[in-house]
């Protein structure tokens, strides 16, 4: 390449073929992702700076990557928990064929299905061909100009801007079919159509407000979910013949093409059920004042012509979705930098007070909160709470309750708080979630006063015995604005411990789908109830992992351990 304006070579590095990878989710929705760089990374996620982000829980974060060598791509374990398999086989580095089939983990996890492009020649030798080709003589029935035809279309989807190549597709269809106009719309909901690209005769563009397409051919199409083709006006049925467009402009033929993605058409040759949920993208419209006189194989290439133009329509569908799910991705991870920074990073240790706790959401942002807070000289007040349901939802109705904590003065009595917090949740009916909260505010000399609003009891390790205490005496915050919460009070020993945790802990699962529970909860406590807080509160952890054996985690997991020191 030549050096120009003194810049200084860089070395090629290996030219990265054309491959991608089909994607097919546990549901059957498939979309595909090019290949575009070495190594190409794959797992769950953005954090890893994966290049293919799966959002199947079963995935670990750094699980697998594509890596180039020799102009042959190989797929390695990167740290998939469960291992990664291909075509069934489990591997810790293969050479990948045309068609194989990659796993991650389980089964039935999302599979990856490799595609090594074919190479193509260049754009204005298939033009040649294609021109040579029309000047050819060939028996009725040659579907050659077909195949050379499907394989311009094909270059165009790689190698020009989506508007150009719809505008290709419009101006092939109407060449083979002598129309004079021709529409391509686009589905904006379920059966409302835009126009996207209008083009007339020797490929000029057309206003898309100048095609006024029938109607009538376009609400067919759509009610029967297949082409409707007149080539006759004047012999059509009523209905079309007298339609107000078709009178107006004096069209003789029009074409309607329903066009559908890939995935619903490949459903509707497997099942009659399947076939009506197909996912409209849109439609091709051709009309002419001219009848035209359509042979078997120009309706075949019409065909071959509108399944290309929904692969293309589809294909931008699914990039279009692609980027608006790494970008909520993104301002989910923003969230969820957000909300981790509202959590307590550190502890004060007070000469009265030991605390270790911690949060794993099981989302990106999470609907668990906990906090320690100073209330006044000598006291300090924690809060555990549990908002129902995940997701952003839940993350703003947490975000909500420790703005309200931390305004709140100090010196107030728990129940005066949750009267409040209450009032607050039940007054903003719209946000359709409620929270089990747990406040406790402990001073100096041990005595303990605290509410619960339909928190899970915590747990009091003391003199060697393990108890559930300080039960819920009301209902969560947010379901009656006029509900009345009370204080109670308890006088805590030096060496007296509570463990405070959301049911994220208690409802863990493992591969045999049994519950983690309260009693192990218990047991593990007082196996370690001497230990220092932070040794406790690993321990607890620890023994949850430890169960669960890898299993997704279905909820977020929160745990507070609050120590009065001994003396």
């Amino acid at each position: 390449m030549e050096n120009q304006g003194g810049e200084i070579p860089v070395p090629e590095l290996e030219a990265i073929p054309e491959a991608e990878l089909e994607v097919i989710e546990s549901d059957g929705t498939r979309r595909r992702i090019r290949i575009t760089k070495s190594p190409f990374s794959l797992g769950r996620g953005g954090e890893a700076g994966n290049d293919l982000q799966l959002g199947d829980q079963r995935v670990s974060r750094r699980a697998a990557a594509l890596v180039l060598a020799d102009g042959v791509f190989r797929v390695e374990d990167r740290g998939q928990r469960h291992g990664v398999f291909v075509n069934g086989t489990k591997i810790d580095s293969r050479p990948l064929q045309e068609g194989d089939a990659i796993t991650l983990g389980a089964s039935d996890s999302p599979r990856l299905i490799f595609h090594r492009g074919p190479q193509r020649e260049s754009f204005p030798g298939l033009l040649h061909r294609l021109e040579k080709a029309s000047t050819e003589e060939t028996a009725a029935g040659d579907l050659r100009p077909l195949s050379l035809l499907l394989e311009a279309t094909a270059l165009l989807q790689s190698s020009l801007p989506l508007e150009e190549v719809l505008g290709e597709m419009v101006d092939r269809a109407i060449a083979l079919t002598a129309a004079e106009r021709g529409l391509l719309l686009e589905a904006h909901g379920s059966n409302t159509l835009h126009p996207l690209v209008a083009r007339q005769q020797d490929a000029r563009s057309l206003p898309v407000e100048a095609l006024q397409a029938s109607q009538t051919a376009l609400r067919q199409a759509l009610a029967k979910q297949r082409s409707v083709v007149e080539e006759d006006t004047a012999q059509a049925k009523t209905a079309l013949r007298e339609a107000h467009s078709v009178i107006q402009q004096q069209l003789r033929s029009v074409v309607a093409i329903p066009l559908y993605s890939r995935v619903s058409l490949q459903a509707q040759e497997t099942t009659t059920e399947k076939s009506t949920r197909r996912e409209l993208l849109g439609a091709l419209y051709l009309d002419s004042r001219r009848p035209a006189a359509f042979s078997h194989l120009e309706r075949q290439i019409l065909d071959a012509l509108a399944r290309e133009a929904a692969s293309v329509m589809d294909n931008a569908r699914l990039m279009q979705r692609e980027q608006e799910r790494r970008r909520l991705e993104q301002e989910l991870d923003i969230a969820r930098n957000i909300q981790q920074r509202l959590l307590p990073r550190a502890f004060h240790r007070t000469a009265y007070l030991e605390v270790a706790g911690t949060n794993q959401p099981c989302h990106t942002v999470g609907g668990d909160y906990f906090d320690v807070m100073p209330f006044g000289p000598d006291r300090t007040a924690f809060v555990i709470a549990d908002v129902c349901g995940k997701g952003l939802g839940a993350a703003l109705l947490t975000a909500m309750l420790q703005g309200s904590l931390s305004a709140m003065s100090m010196g107030q009595e728990p129940a005066a708080i949750l009267t409040h917090l209450n009032q607050y949740v039940a007054s903003r009916s719209e946000l359709h979630h409620y929270a089990t909260l747990f406040l406790g505010v402990l001073d100096a000399a041990g005595r303990l006063e605290w509410g619960n609003a339909g928190h899970l009891p915590p747990l009091l390790l003391c003199r060697d015995c393990v108890q559930s205490a300080f039960p819920a005496s009301s209902v969560p915050l947010g379901l009656f604005s006029d509900e009345k919460y009370e204080t109670s009070s308890a006088v805590l020993e030096p060496g007296d411990t509570l463990v405070l945790f959301t049911d994220g802990i208690t409802e863990a699962v493992n591969l045999q789908e049994e519950q983690f529970g309260l009693a192990r909860l218990q047991e593990v406590a007082a196996r370690h109830a001497r230990q220092p807080v932070e040794k406790l509160h690993a321990a607890i952890l620890a023994a949850v992992a430890e169960f669960t054996q890898g299993t997704p985690q279905a909820d977020d997991i929160t745990l507070l351990i609050v120590r009065r020191a001994a003396a």
